[in-house]
């Protein structure tokens, strides 16, 4: 007899309840329903491994400050689309403390979260050169990007990194699809959303060459902003200072959010950099297409980012400088406190790997991988290795959700498992759900 949590009848009337055509496929609002609806109906709770939310509690530094600007009269004065002067002073000095890289207030432009920052500036890379219309993914990466294109119409490439990593076997890689001339962009995430693993300065270097060799501008998602715990990140104007591509390029745009190096989450707080070179940069498409001077930063500001959101809450702004300039000032450690990802992750890896299953992409080259905010799974090796969707439908049974790793754009077979609400009594339910698994496979 199994010894699963749901049973196999019960998961797949949910599942086609919700309208889902494929467990394998299913996005992670998707998973995110399916294992509430379960939960509903049996009263019996999951280990959530699904969503990437944060698990600590808000800055308080960003809450009181966010507060004491509502008491002033922001909340009645529409913000402008640039952003407040304070948030984007404190986001350059905060760009120089952590990336000792210098961008100019004016560069530092507030957007509702990361997404919205993607998805303006696919836009405006996507338009400024009638001849690159295509996004190059170095993946796995965030599945929602993907998504945005889709809503855009727009073409992409995408690779697994995980076989080619290395200064000269990611040269190799990415030149076959550079040397068309039509990517317009090149975007990932370091640390990497979901396999958590870490661009060295050496691969930076070979992306932000190509990027200008062949004209594309670099998004480097950098939502997990000091998170590899494997290096001291939170000493501002000390190094180490966390590796960028925009040592290497004047072609970047570099997005940094308030979600989880300061569990902002839910106000979306997130700013854009752009190179001081890329901002004042003109493009005639962009002229012709918006009747105005085609210079890059403030057609991204003005005529793209402020038609999708009318800006960013004014409050907020004022809660994100204070976080910001506490973190440069160096009275907000946000490395530390965000560390604790990195306890529980070892601890979670370790029971997987208790019960017979394997981290897949568990190196940065020669380096183990840091602990952090999320990592990945698989089960079994050679012929019984399970596929990605296999697996991630079987944990489902044992009351453990995840996402599958081909919803990434991933050639691996396994899940993401993010940490962040993994509290220390959840750990003996872990270990019991994992047994049960290991015994009936």
């Amino acid at each position: 007899m199994k010894h699963t949590i749901y049973s196999e009848e019960l998961v797949a009337r949910v599942v086609a309840e919700l309208g889902i055509p494929s467990l394998e496929r299913a996005t992670i609002g998707e998973v995110v329903l399916i294992a509430r609806r379960l939960e509903e109906l049996t009263g019996i709770p999951f280990i959530r491994m699904d969503q990437g939310v944060p698990g600590l509690p808000p800055c308080r530094v960003g809450t009181e400050a966010e507060k004491a600007a509502l008491d002033t009269p922001a909340p009645a004065i529409y913000p402008a689309a640039e952003g407040i002067p304070e948030l984007k002073h404190e986001a350059s000095r905060f760009v120089k403390a952590f990336l000792d890289i210098d961008v100019s207030p004016a560069g530092c432009v507030p957007v509702t979260g990361s997404v919205t920052g993607s998805f303006g500036a696919f836009i405006a890379c996507l338009q400024r050169d009638p001849r690159k219309d295509t996004v190059l993914f170095i993946d796995p990466g965030f599945p929602i990007q993907k998504s945005q294109l889709r809503l855009l119409g727009a073409r992409w490439e995408q690779f697994d990194i995980h076989d080619h990593r290395g200064p000269e076997a990611l040269r190799t890689k990415m030149e076959q699809y550079m040397a068309s001339g039509r990517i317009a962009a090149i975007i990932y995430s370091s640390p990497n959303n979901p396999a958590w693993i870490s661009l060295t300065e050496s691969e930076l270097c070979v992306v932000g060459e190509l990027a200008t060799k062949h004209d594309a501008i670099v998004l480097e998602d950098l939502a997990y902003f000091g998170m590899d715990f494997r290096d001291d990140f939170g000493k501002p104007f000390q190094p180490p200072f966390i590796p960028t591509v925009a040592r290497y390029t004047d072609n970047y745009i570099l997005m940094l959010s308030a979600s989880k190096i300061f569990s902002y989450a839910g106000q979306r707080a997130a700013f854009i950099a752009i190179s001081d070179a890329l901002f004042s940069r003109r493009f005639e498409a962009l002229a012709e297409r918006y009747s105005g001077s085609g210079i890059f930063g403030p057609t991204l500001t003005a005529s793209i980012l402020y038609m999708i959101t009318s800006g960013s809450t004014h409050s907020t702004q004022f809660g994100y400088a204070a976080m910001l300039r506490a973190a440069t000032d160096g009275t907000l450690d946000f490395v530390a406190e965000t560390r604790e990802y990195a306890r529980r992750a070892r601890l979670m890896k370790e029971t997987f790997e208790r019960h017979g299953f394997h981290v897949v992409y568990d190196r940065d080259i020669e380096r183990e991988i840091s602990d952090g905010f999320f990592f990945t799974i698989g089960y079994g090796e050679g012929k019984r290795k399970m596929s990605c969707g296999e697996l991630m439908s079987e944990l489902l049974l044992y009351g453990v959700s995840s996402i599958a790793l081909s919803t990434t754009g991933s050639d691996q077979q396994g899940i993401r498992a993010c940490c962040s609400r993994m509290t220390d009594e959840l750990f003996p339910l872990l270990d019991d759900r994992l047994a049960a698994f290991r015994a009936d496979h």
